[in-house]
């Protein structure tokens, strides 16, 4: 027993930790990601004053990053699952940085109208171009991490998109405010182009990293890591794009659950990167560089809510709770705290706006777990097209959000309504958990 207990704990000394500096890249990557979404968000109000954009116009070129987003995911899922993570991601970030750095040049091309109409087409490419983003950090997750790791590095990367916030929402606000918008997005797209670079450099899976030695690798594969990137289905034959998978994963129950209530908690996540910042511009009156800096404040938040919500999982798992408590009730209490940003309607002082906003930001960090739900469950040969579903749904919410938001700021004066509207979602999240989504549980294809 001793000699037992002796060996093991030299092949922890001896493991290697490779797999932390993967996940340190794609949280880079997906901040960096994050950050291009919100761009608009940042440098919305001065495009306003230039071009003339009323509340609804700005809610359609909002929501033109999603409609290509969405319909981008299944064959996205299809290709990552097809050429693998390492090729796919490369291209990826190099197109959507691409697109970020091009629309600064939209008032060249001559009158509002045209630069409204490059606008939008630029968000629409960009939305196409990061599809693949979010499916391949699940990929990439799932075969380099244990299952009992799984729920803090999901969390880790999802969290980015918080702290994409507190580091660039007020870097974005500050060039915005001291050499216009155009700069905004000559910095974030050249930025991209050079971590596509790095990640070619890096990025490898675990079987094939020069870096990992065999207990690292024993360690990822004993707690069910995909080390070589992919599972074949018994025939040899990669099952991962065919139509009758995908009809399976749309008819299981758990799936369809956790579809919603991901749409769901994204209903917040986009009501942040579209109108936050012009909520605060317009219904409380800041400058956008008060508002900039005071916008990081909820995203330090839901950053550490976010990266909470993972160790409070994984701990759970470990402590001998069952998967499917140890995911749940991080995601059900937190989305309970998200829904008090209803309460902003009923205060008047900024401080206490700002408090009820982190409170519900690092509600939503706290309960976004979807991403590791994801890795938990998806079948092994249909990882890339499983987190595309996935991330297809819930990001319908980047097209009815903002369009939403919108008409009632329009129609009503006012972001009493907005705000409603999100913290509603935050409880169809909570209910949808609780009554639709049973057990968590891998699925398996069942054979054509």
């Amino acid at each position: 027993m001793s000699l037992s207990r002796t060996a093991t704990q030299s092949d922890v000394a001896k493991r290697t930790r490779v797999r932390y500096l993967i996940l340190s890249l794609i949280f880079i990557i997906t901040t960096l990601n994050y950050a291009d979404r919100a761009t608009l968000s940042v440098t919305g109000s001065a495009m306003r004053a230039e071009f003339g954009l009323d509340a609804i116009r700005m809610g359609y070129i909002f929501s033109a990053f999603s409609w290509a987003y969405v319909l981008s995911q299944i064959p996205a899922g299809w290709v990552l699952d097809r050429f693998g993570a390492r090729r796919v991601y490369a291209g990826s970030i190099f197109l959507w940085s691409l697109f970020t750095l091009l629309q600064s040049s939209i008032g060249l091309l001559g009158g509002a109208g045209a630069a409204i109409a490059g606008l939008f087409a630029l968000r629409f490419a960009m939305g196409a171009a990061e599809a693949p983003a979010f499916p391949a950090n699940a990929k990439v997750v799932a075969s380099w991490f244990p299952a009992k790791e799984r729920g803090t590095a999901s969390a880790i990367f999802n969290s980015a998109q918080y702290f994409a916030a507190v580091v660039f929402t007020p870097l974005m606000a500050w060039l915005t405010h001291a050499y216009g918008w155009h700069h905004v997005y000559i910095v974030m797209g050249i930025g991209g182009l050079l971590l596509a670079c790095v990640w070619v450099r890096f990025m490898k899976y675990p079987a094939d990293h020069p870096g990992v030695n065999r207990q690292e690798l024993d360690y990822i594969e004993e707690g069910g890591g995909i080390v070589n990137g992919h599972q074949r289905s018994p025939r040899g034959e990669r099952k991962g794009a065919n139509w009758a998978v995908i009809r399976q994963l749309l008819s299981n129950r758990m799936l369809v659950g956790v579809y919603l209530a991901q749409y769901c908690i994204n209903v917040l996540t986009y009501f942040f990167l579209t109108w936050f910042p012009i909520y605060l511009v317009q219904a409380r009156h800041m400058t956008i560089l008060k508002a900039g800096l005071v916008a990081s404040l909820p995203a330090i938040c839901g950053f550490l809510g976010g990266v909470l919500g993972g160790i409070a999982s994984d701990a759970l798992i470990r402590s001998g709770r069952s998967l499917t408590v140890a995911r749940k009730v991080p995601i059900v209490g937190g989305m309970v705290l998200s829904s008090c940003i209803i309460g902003c309607n009923y205060v008047n002082s900024d401080w206490l706006v700002v408090a009820l906003m982190s409170l519900a930001f690092f509600g939503k960090g706290l309960g976004a777990l979807g991403w590791a739900v994801i890795a938990d469950t998806a079948p092994r040969e249909a990882i890339g097209l499983s987190g595309s579903i996935f991330n297809m749904f819930g990001n319908v919410a980047g097209i009815v959000t903002p369009i939403v938001i919108g008409y009632l700021v329009a129609t009503t004066g006012s972001f009493n309504g907005a705000l409603a509207f999100v913290g509603v979602n935050a409880i169809v999240t909570v209910i949808s958990y609780l009554v639709i989504v049973k057990d968590i549980k891998r699925v398996e294809l069942k054979s054509a």
